[in-house]
This record gives C-alpha cells, sequence and structure tokens, in this order.
C-alpha cells in the first residue's frame, strides 16, 4: 500500500512513539495524539523522517473530545488507514489499601481511558477507513496473568482483548482488519524505575530470553499487523512476553 494516514495514541513517549516512528519511517503520515505535553508530542513529531505529521490533543476518557481527534485527523488527511490504540493508563488500586470512592475513581478513570476511548476512536474511525484499514490495539500481558495492585487495568486490557475480537468479526465485511499485540514489561520511562530498583533483574528472569521488550519490539509487531500481508491475523492477539507467561 501506498502512503498511509495513521492515528498514534498516546504517542508522546514509549510506545507510541516508537510505534508512530516506525509508520513514518515505512512512508505514512501520521496524527500522534497525546494528553497533555505540547512539547514532548511535538518533539517526537520534528524527529520523525518524511513531510505532513501531525499532533493532536485530547482526552480519551471523553467522548466529545474523541470524535474531534478523528475530526482533525480527517480534516488534514482525508482518511484514517490504521488506528493504533495505544494510550493507556496504569492506576494502583489495590483492593485492600484503598477507600471505596478511591475504588470507584479509579475503575471509572482506567475503564474510560483504556476501554471506553478506544472503542469510541475505532466507531468514530471506521467511518473514515477504506477498505483495507487497520485497527491495532496495544493490550498487556496483565489481561490474562492477572494485576493484583491494578485491577481495573488487567479488567481493561482484557475488554481490549475482546472488543479487538468483536470488530474483528464485525468489520471484516468491509475489509477492515482488527489486532492486537500484548506486550509484558517493556523499557519506557514509566517502567523505567521499576526496571533499574531491585525488582529489575527478577523482573528480566521471567523471561528464558533474560530481557523485556523495547518500544521497537512492540512497534515492529504493530507495523506488521497494519500491513496488506497481516489481513488473515485478523482477531489474533500476539504475545510479546518473551515467554515469561504462556497462555
Amino acid at each position: 500500500m501506498s502512503e498511509r494516514a495513521v492515528l498514534v495514541t498516546g504517542a508522546s513517549r514509549g510506545i507510541g512513539a516508537a510505534v508512530a516512528a516506525a509508520f513514518a519511517a515505512a512512508g505514512d503520515r501520521v496524527a500522534l495524539h497525546y494528553r497533555g505535553s505540547t512539547e514532548l508530542a511535538e518533539k517526537v513529531r520534528a524527529a520523525l523522517p518524511g513531510d505532513g505529521h501531525l499532533t493532536v490533543q485530547g482526552d480519551l476518557a471523553d467522548p466529545t473530545a474523541v470524535a474531534s481527534i478523528i475530526e482533525t485527523v480527517v480534516k488534514e488527511f482525508g482518511r484514517i488507514d490504521v488506528l493504533v490504540n495505544n494510550a493507556g493508563i496504569y492506576v494502583e488500586h489495590r483492593i485492600e489499601d484503598v477507600s471505596y470512592d478511591e475504588w470507584q475513581e479509579s475503575w471509572q478513570r482506567t475503564l474510560a481511558v483504556n476501554l471506553l476511548g478506544p472503542a469510541n476512536l475505532a466507531w468514530c474511525a471506521v467511518r473514515h477507513m477504506p477498505r483495507g484499514g487497520r485497527i491495532v490495539n496495544v493490550s498487556s500481558r496483565g489481561a490474562f496473568r492477572g494485576e493484583p495492585r491494578q485491577p481495573a487495568y488487567g479488567a481493561s486490557k482484557a475488554g481490549l482483548n475482546s472488543l479487538g475480537q468483536s470488530l474483528a468479526r464485525a468489520l471484516g465485511p468491509r475489509g477492515i482488519a482488527v489486532s492486537t499485540v500484548a506486550p509484558g514489561y517493556v523499557e519506557t520511562d514509566m517502567a523505567a524505575d521499576v526496571l533499574a530498583g531491585p525488582q529489575g533483574d527478577t523482573i528480566r528472569a521471567q523471561s528464558p530470553l533474560g530481557r523485556v521488550a523495547t518500544p521497537a519490539d512492540v512497534a515492529a509487531a504493530v507495523l506488521y499487523l497494519a500491513s496488506a500481508q497481516a489481513e488473515l491475523a485478523s482477531g489474533t492477539i500476539i504475545d510479546l512476553n518473551g515467554a515469561s507467561h504462556l497462555r
């Protein structure tokens, strides 16, 4: 496929920034979504190869903001060929340690960003997505092994897995493929303190490869799933955890 119009959410750093760079290097135009850091997002955009990239701000927990994000991208690009649902939040809320109000807030915010946001983005995006379009969701190993410290996170990612499979069935007749990548730990700013601390060696040892994923590892998988060659991978969930958790 020639130059595509790609929207990557949560693209101001980490996995999202690596995914944006991979698409740009492949010759695509990329819209980099971010929530709060304009400076970071613009820095990533400026470093991308090629021309015509843009940044777009919005809170994915707000359905009106989601619609506005899609409208902005379509106004600039004319269509959306690839949607990468990467943005997510990770809030600790152990059931025995938080108040009921804190519990409610953690669940509502996490599900709003991690599950309802991608669902709303998909609804808006497919109205501007031609045959051959792709939706790739970034899930987590936590959807399968459980997240005792962040149960809403694990549940939201399990829901995202199911959403992707449901959309794969629903959108297949339109020639749109939907798939998911599920990383374990990834070397990002968010995980840097944990990986550099006393737990780091233990976490790396969970994999027989003795390491965790890099953002580039995840980006390579996303780029493949968005390719024309991966159409029959629609509905799949690719584990990227170095055999640290098998299912």
